[in-house]
């Protein structure tokens, strides 16, 4: 069976079918999800019963992995693989983490709106997420369109916005949900960088917002200033006309280019239903600085 690929939104996201990620992708498969991402920037393959090691071989084939994950006690791993995020509300051992555990403080920063590792150097490019176990109600993910966000924008907002550069954290967005228990190690990590806030995106040639809760000033402007426009230009891409709702089914793999959308994580029962997802993320291949605008 040959893939297809079946539109989920008006303007971006599509379904692949007729995949094995059990598989290791060949090149021919490799080069059209990159044609797909390029066009369709969210990919949802169902039906991928794949332990961590397929997960891993499949995310390779697509360009160099993250290497660490930006956690709070990360000595505290359930996964074997160091690359590998684990997206879940679930202890060493299995059992739902406490409700007053400070990763689950931290973890609450994925329900803002946000672009994968933002916050470091050279962001994300794709990240890849599979899920294992799902709640029965709640705990979608929606994702968000920046291109298609950018190209409603009228044409002075556009030339207003272009030359902008941003500072992004984990600090800033964190302090969104009140939450400030960083220990000095993590203060160094997390230290801002800097990013454009208009992209073009290398394989479309489209240009894009690069939004994110992680942006905490921009730059010459003052912070009160900034954080307006950003918080407008935030509600303005997470429309109806530029968002789609993803309802997890245990065995989805979603794909997503983190240069040209946003998402964010919805609420469910997580001190009653567990939810295990894990994520591997891939690095772009430069700082968005160093990137064609």
């Amino acid at each position: 069976m040959e893939p297809e690929l079946r539109p989920v939104h008006p303007v971006f996201g599509a379904e692949l079918r007729g995949v094995d990620l059990r598989v290791a992708p060949t090149p021919e498969l490799v080069d059209r999800i990159d044609r797909a991402m390029d066009q369709y920037a969210v990919l949802v393959i169902r039906g991928q019963d794949i332990d961590d090691d397929q997960q891993l071989a499949f995310a390779r084939a697509f360009g160099r992995l993250e290497p660490t994950p930006a956690v709070v006690d990360g000595n505290k791993r359930r996964l074997k693989h160091g690359e590998m995020v684990d997206i879940s509300n679930l202890e060493v051992d299995g059992s739902i983490i406490a409700a007053d555990d400070r990763r689950r403080m931290f973890n609450l920063g994925n329900l803002l709106w946000h672009s994968d590792s933002s916050f470091k150097a050279t962001p994300a490019k794709y990240s890849m997420l599979h899920a294992r176990v799902v709640p029965p109600e709640g705990g979608q993910t929606e994702y968000a369109d920046m291109r298609a966000a950018w190209d409603a924008l009228p044409e002075d907002m556009q030339k207003r916005l272009e030359p902008l550069v941003c500072d992004h954290s984990l600090i800033y967005s964190r302090a969104l949900l009140g939450f400030d228990a960083f220990n000095e190690a993590e203060l160094k990590d997390f230290a801002p960088v800097p990013q454009r806030l208009v992209r073009r995106h290398p394989g479309s040639g489209r240009r894009s917002l690069f939004l994110s809760s992680h942006i905490g000033t921009i730059h010459g402007w003052p912070r009160p200033e900034a954080m307006a426009l950003i918080r407008d230009l935030t509600e303005h891409a997470t429309g109806p006309a530029f968002t789609y709702r993803h309802e997890w089914r245990a065995g989805d793999l979603v794909i997503w280019d983190n240069r040209c959308t946003m998402h964010r994580a919805r609420p469910f029962d997580d001190r009653r239903y567990r939810r295990d997802l894990r994520r591997l993320t891939l690095e772009d291949s430069a700082p968005s600085l160093q990137q064609a605008a």
